[in-house]
């Protein structure tokens, strides 16, 4: 009997030890499906807040977006209104005196022309070489021939020359055989030229009248100190020298 109640106790002992032993592993399966569900919960939640944040950022960077475009677009039509023209606040503003300044004329410039049949002489004195250019003529000085393409009339040193037409100043310069000369345009291609002067009042550009003062004989140059003091006289047609006497007579 005794090892019968011993056995039922042992039994009863294995049972109670299986008993426990399954609850301890549906506690513990009760306890991780818990974790489980707590942690998908929280994946879930955080999952959740990422996706927010996101939709957040990119609304903000919609927005900086936006900002950006609007404040671009302000800054061309400030640039536009600024560099742009300003209207008229009236139709009429040119009518208004203080806008429309009155043009003044501008003074045209007289046209020039040759009068040949009332040319002066421009100083009085013997002419002592004529102008030759269809043959040769015999320079003193020099001691040779050669072409004339001038008169030479004899003066005294201080002799005023005065202007045989009137015209405009083309040239002030000095050379070696006429010395200080002056080139006056006297229209239509006409233009003379005084030579061997000294105190000469003009420049390039002056207008001279009939019998203006062109400048006063000079000491002779090298080429006539045997002829003496003189004027040299040229008249020139489009460039070209022509004879001064068929004007002068």
């Amino acid at each position: 009997m005794r090892s019968r109640k011993t056995g039922l106790k042992q039994k009863s002992y294995v049972i109670a030890a299986v008993i426990m032993l399954a609850a301890a592993f549906g506690m513990t399966g009760i306890y991780y499906s818990q974790q489980n569900k707590k942690q998908e919960a929280q994946l879930a939640k955080e999952q959740e807040e990422a996706q927010q944040q996101a939709a957040k950022e990119k609304e903000e960077a919609l927005k900086e977006e936006q900002q950006a475009k609007a404040e671009k677009e302000n800054e061309e039509q400030q640039t536009e209104a600024v560099s742009g023209i300003i209207p008229p606040e009236s139709n009429d503003f040119m009518d208004s005196p203080e806008v429309v300044a009155e043009k003044e004329p501008v003074a045209q410039e007289a046209e020039l022309h040759f009068d040949a049949e009332n040319m002066s002489w421009p100083l009085q004195g013997n002419v002592i070489m004529n102008y030759s250019m269809d043959q040769t003529v015999y320079f003193a000085t020099l001691d040779q021939y050669k072409y004339n393409p001038a008169i030479i009339i004899q003066a005294e040193v201080n002799t005023p020359v005065e202007a045989v037409a009137p015209g405009k100043v083309t040239s002030v310069e000095t050379s070696a055989e006429t010395g200080a000369t002056v080139t006056v345009d006297m229209g239509d291609g006409y233009s003379a030229v005084y030579g061997q002067l000294k105190e000469i009042s003009w420049n390039t550009g002056d207008e001279v009248a009939a019998g203006d003062i062109i400048g006063y004989v000079s000491e002779p140059t090298k080429y006539y100190s045997v002829e003496g003091a003189n004027l040299y006289f040229e008249l020139m047609k489009d460039g070209a020298p022509v004879n001064p006497m068929e004007y002068l007579e």
